[in-house]
């Protein structure tokens, strides 16, 4: 037998495990731990639109101010 990892878009999620379901010997083990939820990726998408280049920092600096926070 073999194993097989797919991306799917979600909108096609439904169709394809609905047709897989019916295969025998066929097992879904859905990996949904390490899964973003929509809203985030939204947000994120949103913020990334509304944000302009001078709220940018370098990361050498972002990770400066981090370690100050948190140190």
């Amino acid at each position: 037998m073999r194993q097989l990892t797919v991306t799917i878009p979600d909108d096609f999620y439904e169709t394809f495990i609905s047709f897989f379901k019916h295969v025998p010997d066929v097992s879904i083990d859905e990996n949904v731990e390490n899964e973003i939820p929509l809203w985030q990726q939204e947000m994120v998408l949103e913020r990334i639109k509304n944000s302009k280049p001078e709220d940018y920092i370098p990361l050498d600096d972002a990770l400066k101010e981090l370690d100050k926070k948190w140190l």
